[in-house]
């Protein structure tokens, strides 16, 4: 068989990835704060962004402007102008320059002195950033430095920096029990496996350690570390250097001279109280319902995480990026937070000053590139803005009941619904509800809140979304009464009379999710009120309050 070249012409089309396209794309997802970020790591690169603050020094202006009424060559008039040559020599009879030629023009008389002699007064009061001159504080003074004032010094006027607030950091959990150990030991040997095992301390508190291991280790026994163990715990607060939870919840209820039999047979079993068993509870403990209900809630009020007060964590307020409210005509303002929007402006200017001058290929290549960078980052923050807009409008659309009567309300929705309605595709919109906040009458609402799965409803009716299904399990379960506890499969009955077709686990998951527990638990729970206020002192049992009013008498 012969062989013969053929030449085959195909089309093909394919979507190619641009770095500047895959950048826009990512400023999509970015939050407020690393939006921020990143535009202050492109103003620092690139030399043709900058930051539009005329809006802010408008605002500043004009109103210092509109304070008062003041007369030419005030206050008001100079932040208009400095030069008021034609009113002064008007008023005067006489040259501005000639009245102006101090210092200040000439650059003469420059001295810290002198400019105190000008001003008739001490330059630190004119120039608060310049502390000017100050008398030499002697050495016998220099430890009263809280009282002087100067280079670096605090005023009793409360003006300059306190030199303790800027060199003061947050306290750490280990400067905290190191505090501690230099006051509990004496011998520096005890003083240094203490702070060895202040080492082991876990960000809650609770010393996860070998004993066996750590012993072996610095060369002695398992019963000395047991006796530094020992006073290490009774450290504030109460609960540091605890094994595990019970032991935790012990130091604490030591520590205020509540650790009776009863509190000690309680906490050897947590995981009865964690079933809510409280009847076993009642047994082992041996006390009455009312007793009982009482050491719970003792228990409620205890720490099971000391050490997280010394945690330096901080809290970011979160900034919503869509304000949303109701007008008089019932319609819906949606609008973009200011506050949320940061502003970049591409120095043209600058840019044709410095092409002028630019002669090397490279430079002009460099400073072509850093105008186009800058040009599509501009055009980018114009569309992630329009996009955040389109989204954020099409969703209080579709969930206006949401917003007007509340969560029974809210509709399902998912991304194609939203993709479909404005024009874009469903990744686009994910990425924009992706760490957005939308300010409502309601609160702060993540964009992606809004997104429900749908359940269906009986009889061919509207879907219901999931969100709106879990506030009325929860509404169900807070309205029971104590002797007629909703299980799961009553609640599914409810709910489909409600018109909520549901299946038992669904409700179960759902309910878990909220940290609600089980009917059998919460009937425990309810019995155990409910014996209390009828007065069931359960006479078989000794009352903890009784013992301990008894021992106090002796």
């Amino acid at each position: 068989m012969a062989l013969s070249p053929k030449l085959d012409l195909r089309q093909t089309q394919s979507l190619v990835m641009t770095p500047l396209l895959m950048q826009s794309i990512r400023l999509l997802q970015l939050s407020h704060v690393e939006l921020e970020q990143f535009i202050e790591q492109e103003i620092e690169k690139n030399p043709l962004l900058e930051r539009d603050e005329t809006a802010n020094e408008h605002f500043s202006f004009e109103s210092r402007d509109t304070s008062d009424d003041r007369g030419p060559g005030e206050a008001g008039d100079y932040l208009r102008g400095v030069n008021h040559g034609d009113a002064d020599e008007s008023r005067d009879g006489g040259s501005a320059s000639e009245q102006n030629d101090h210092w200040l023009v000439s650059g003469e008389s420059t001295s810290s002195g002198s400019m105190s002699e000008t001003f008739d007064s001490s330059l630190e009061n004119i120039f608060p950033d310049d502390p000017g001159t100050h008398d030499f504080i002697a050495g016998d003074l220099a430890s009263q430095w809280k009282s002087s004032s100067g280079d670096g010094y605090v005023s009793t006027g409360g003006e300059g920096f306190n030199l303790e607030q800027v060199t003061a950091s947050p306290l750490t959990l280990r400067d905290h029990v190191g505090e501690q150990i230099i006051f509990a030991f004496e011998d520096a040997v005890d003083r240094l496996i203490a702070a060895e095992l202040a080492d082991y301390l876990d960000e809650m508190g609770y010393l996860r350690v070998d004993v066996e291991e750590i012993a072996e280790r610095l060369g002695t026994d398992a019963a000395h570390i047991d006796r530094l163990i020992a006073v290490l715990q009774t450290f504030e607060p109460a609960g540091l250097f605890a094994r595990d939870l019970a032991e935790c919840l012990a130091l604490q209820l030591r520590a205020k001279n509540r650790l009776d039999p009863a509190m000690t047979m309680l906490l050897q079993n947590l995981e009865l109280l964690a079933k809510r068993d409280f009847q076993s509870l009642r047994k082992l403990c041996r006390v009455a319902d009312a007793d009982l209900l009482d050491m719970l809630q003792e228990i409620r009020l205890l720490d099971p995480k000391p050490g997280t007060a010394f945690s330096s964590g901080v809290a970011d307020s979160i900034i919503p990026d869509v304000h949303v409210d109701m007008a008089p005509d019932g319609t819906w303002n949606i609008e973009l937070n200011p506050d949320a929007l940061p502003r970049v402006l591409v120095n043209n200017t600058y840019y044709a000053t410095i092409a002028k001058v630019t002669a090397s290929p490279a430079e002009k290549g460099f400073l072509s590139e850093c105008l186009q960078n800058a040009n599509w980052l501009t055009r980018s923050l114009d569309q992630r803005a329009q996009t955040i807009l389109k989204v954020a409008t099409e969703i209080v659309r579709q969930q206006a009941e949401f917003l007007q009567f509340g969560v029974a309300h809210l509709k399902p929705l998912n991304l194609r619904n939203v993709a479909d309605a404005i024009g874009m595709h469903e990744s686009t919109v994910s990425r924009v509800t992706a760490n957005k906040y939308m300010l409502t009458k309601r609160g702060v609402f993540e964009l992606r809140y809004f997104f429900n799965a749908g359940i269906s409803a009986t009889e061919g009716g509207e879907q219901h979304s999931s969100q709106s299904v879990r506030h009325q399990i929860k509404l169900l379960i807070d309205s029971e009464k104590p002797d007629d506890i909703l299980s799961d499969d009553t609640i599914v009955d409810l709910l489909k009379g409600q018109g909520v077709e549901i299946a038992r686990r669904t409700v179960a998951k759902y309910r878990e999710a909220m940290n609600i527990a089980s009917s059998v638990q919460r009937r425990r729970e309810k019995k155990a009120e409910a014996s209390v206020r009828k007065g069931d002192g359960n006479s078989g049992f000794i009352r903890r309050t009784g013992v301990e009013s008894r021992r106090a008498g002796k």
